[in-house]
């Protein structure tokens, strides 16, 4: 059985598995050790831990192939990596690779616990929607069990008229009121040509009363038919059998509404001298009636309003059904593909989870992200299970979405957080020993009274302590929501600037760039710092996307445009394009179309400063065929409130 107090920690170092041990066991875990990933994965399989917290680099196996293994054999075991700074792109890597977080050396107690809380959050939100998808089933079984009941009620009437062959070998049985129509669970009567009950069964004398010379026509409730359309009358008449719905009389004059069924009973001449009259008792028939439309309408309730959004596939990937919460978030999807509809594919995904349902008949989950009607992106932990038929055969799989990008988006911001300081001590590093190096050199000009190295010096000082301070403002903005640095510049002029920074790049790379700005294209208020980095972003990965196309193709176009209350800024590449998947997750952290070449963090940070700018972005690109961003900046910045309190970092 696993619990979240279970916990794998995987280290090559005695010490470090030693105190590392007894403080986790401090915070209340049931802590297992292992000096290597092999060691860890047969320790997994007794102990059954739900989270596994591990070094990276470790001899025979390491972290990030332990994980790998955990990930496959435990889908459900969560993954926390320990790395040293040194180890950063690895972790990156690891969390591309699902592990749930990463914790630097040395480690802080509380970071530590933190994290493992987070986790174990994590944990037991995926349980919950377990729990919804199993209840969701049994409500799907019981319904079907409904179904079958009425079936065999219906399939009960129908067998009426099989019969007719035996009745008259039979008839004594009624009127002495033993064998078969005693044991019926139906209203049985025997009627002679006069139309006059001759015998009956007893739930008949039960229910309608003593039938000794009762007139057929007084058995059925006062005005139930015209007497001319009687079903024995009919029968005698045509001797043929009759099928209706009628309401017979009850003895206590409570009318018992039945399905009746009436069958001739030949003589030795072949003529009609009797009829059977079998009516089946509809009440209990209406009772399950009601109740299967009361379990309906609970079922629909839960499914529109359960907190998730929902769809229900048929083989065939076409989507049956999607809840309320899906109708408004989504576009119309019922009788579409899905893998058209939800990734803009031609065929089902790599991972798709439904196909993995329909081969194995398991549950499966992962996470994503999901672009809804509005365009908005949404992380979504997305579940799928299996629903049968009464044969036990898949017909359908049910597909749960749950929002967790609030949680996601206070992760990464954590997560980058983390990254980004430890990325930065090696650029400060480097910064501190050029400003070592530019004040000798003006120390040195001033003492030799050289005015063209104190100039040098100076500039180098300059430009090294503008560095320092975008370092400084990089990590503020990411500590805590800070107010933009806005000045009003000349909108021309600062996209020049900025196209200048990158005209040398796209030289070195062969590939032709253009600017244009149309003219008196007017002023805007702006972070100079912060919306040249995002549009050199921009710039770059444009460069980047014509590497591998025909030397005529390879071109960026950087221009901009005016209204009265905006500028629009657009970025065109003629470069290798993106799928409709790939367009959905650009803006998300971690996530990189180049592989091991990108970290996952440009666009993602080029996007919020974007937003904190009061902008917007729309892309459109298809494979083969280039890329182009649209960024729309308004021209003025809203004035701050000044009640409004700084936030605390």
């Amino acid at each position: 059985m696993i619990t979240d107090k279970k916990l794998l920690l995987v280290d090559d170092e005695e010490g470090i598995r030693r105190f590392l041990g007894l403080t986790l066991e401090d915070m209340g875990y049931e802590v297992k050790t292992a000096e290597n990933g092999s060691i860890a994965l047969d320790v997994m399989q007794d102990f059954q831990p739900s989270i596994v917290l591990t070094d990276i680099k470790m001899p025979v196996m390491d972290g990030i192939e332990l994980m790998r293994r955990v990930k496959k054999d435990y889908p459900d075991v969560e993954v926390v990596i320990i790395t040293g700074h040194g180890d950063l792109e690895l972790a990156i890597e690891a969390l591309k690779h699902e592990a749930a977080d990463f914790i630097t050396k040395p480690i802080n107690d509380d970071v530590l616990e933190i994290s493992l809380n987070r986790v174990r959050e994590k944990i037991v939100m995926k349980r919950q929607l377990r729990n919804y998808t199993e209840n969701l089933e049994r409500l799907v079984e019981e319904k079907t069990q409904h179904i079958v009941k009425l079936e065999r009620q219906t399939a009960a009437g129908q067998m009426v008229e099989k019969f007719s062959d035996f009745l008259s070998g039979i008839t004594t049985e009624v009127e002495n009121r033993t064998g078969l129509f005693n044991e019926l669970p139906c209203l049985v009567s025997l009627h002679n040509k006069d139309l006059r009950v001759v015998a009956c069964n007893s739930l008949f004398r039960e229910r309608i009363g003593d039938c000794n010379g009762m007139n057929t026509p007084q058995m059925y409730a006062q005005e139930a038919f015209a007497e001319s359309e009687c079903p024995v009358q009919a029968t005698f008449l045509s001797g043929n059998g009759q099928r209706l719905k009628a309401t017979l009389a009850g003895k206590d004059g409570t009318p018992i509404p039945v399905t009746a069924h009436t069958s001739p009973v030949l003589d030795k001449g072949g003529e009609v001298g009797l009829v059977l009259s079998i009516a089946v008792d509809m009440t209990e028939l209406s009772r399950l009636r009601d109740e299967l439309l009361a379990t309906q309408r609970k079922y629909q309730r839960l499914f529109d309003e359960v907190p998730c959004y929902i769809t229900v596939q048929n083989t065939d990937f076409t989507v049956a059904e999607t809840n309320r919460r899906f109708k408004e978030k989504f576009n119309e999807a019922e009788g579409l593909l899905c893998y058209q509809e939800k990734k803009g594919r031609e065929a089902p995904c790599a991972d798709c989870l439904m196909q993995q349902t329909l081969q194995d008949g398991e549950s499966h989950q992962m996470e994503t992200v999901v672009t809804t009607k509005d365009g908005e992106q949404l992380n979504v932990l997305a579940i799928s299970s299996p629903i049968r038929n009464a044969q036990g055969d898949i017909h359908q799989v049910i597909e749960m979405y749950t929002d967790i990008t609030e949680i996601r988006r206070l992760q990464d911001h954590l997560t980058s957080l983390g990254i980004m300081l430890g990325s930065m001590s090696h650029g400060v590093k480097g910064l501190l020993t050029a400003l070592d190096g530019g004040m000798y050199r003006l120390e040195s000009g001033l003492k030799n009274d050289q005015p063209d190295q104190i100039a040098d010096a100076m500039n180098t000082l300059k430009n090294i302590i503008g560095k320092v301070r975008k370092l400084v403002l990089d990590i503020l903005y990411y500590a805590k929501s800070r107010d933009l640095d806005v000045q009003e510049l000349d909108a021309a002029k600062f996209l020049a600037d900025t196209a200048a920074l990158i005209r040398l790049r796209a030289d070195k790379a062969d590939v032709r760039f253009a600017f244009h700005a149309e003219k008196k294209l007017g002023t805007f208020e702006i972070d100079a710092a912060a919306l040249s980095a995002a549009l050199v972003n921009f710039l770059e990965n444009a460069v980047d996307a014509c590497e591998g196309v025909e030397d005529e193709q390879r071109q960026v176009e950087f221009s901009a445009s005016g209204t009265p209350d905006h500028v629009v800024i657009t970025v065109k590449d003629h470069g290798q394009g993106m799928d409709k998947e790939t367009r959905d997750k650009i803006f998300t952290l971690f996530f990189s179309s180049k592989g091991s070449k990108g970290t996952g963090l440009g666009l993602f940070i080029s996007n919020q400063t974007i937003e904190k700018h009061g902008g917007s972005i729309t892309v459109e690109s298809e494979p083969g065929k280039g890329s182009t961003f649209t960024i729309t900046l308004p021209r003025k910045q809203p004035a701050p409130c000044p009640d409004r309190q700084s936030p605390r970092s």
